[in-house]
């Protein structure tokens, strides 16, 4: 039997001040390490539509799409399985941070800060793609 592929978003949500907003993960795998916030398509949802709702369920932010970054295929990207995600760079509309039940923190950094920062998945390439990482 064939393994299916699944395909995700992340979303790169940048606020007025330049900071990237990460979430620390509640669960394996990366348990307590920060990431972008993101997470799988629903049957019968646009891409757009999913990263807008994850970016909401894990951050408590409503987003604006303003480009797409790349499209991330590695097998090896996710420990669970050959996810595909769709990364897009979003600002903030409205919302508050607010956690979820899959994120423990939700907080911005500066490009400074994210260098001190270990990355979950392959998040350090998506960031360095949408030119927050050199």
């Amino acid at each position: 039997m064939k393994k299916a592929i699944t395909l995700t978003v992340d979303p790169i949500i940048v606020t007025d001040e330049g900071k990237v907003v990460l979430i620390k993960r509640a669960f394996d795998p990366y348990k307590d390490c920060w990431a972008l916030p993101g997470g799988m398509v629903e049957y019968g949802e646009t891409v757009e539509e999913a990263v807008r709702r994850e970016a909401k369920e894990e951050t408590g932010l409503d987003v604006e799409i303003e480009r797409l970054v790349g499209v991330y295929s590695d097998p090896g990207r996710d420990p669970r399985g050959h996810f595909v995600s769709v990364s897009f760079l979003c600002r903030p509309v409205g919302g508050e941070f607010r956690r979820s039940g899959e994120t423990k923190e939700v907080k911005a950094f500066s490009k400074e800060e994210l260098k001190s920062i270990k990355l979950a998945f392959d998040h350090e390439r998506i960031l360095k793609d949408a030119g927050f990482i050199e």
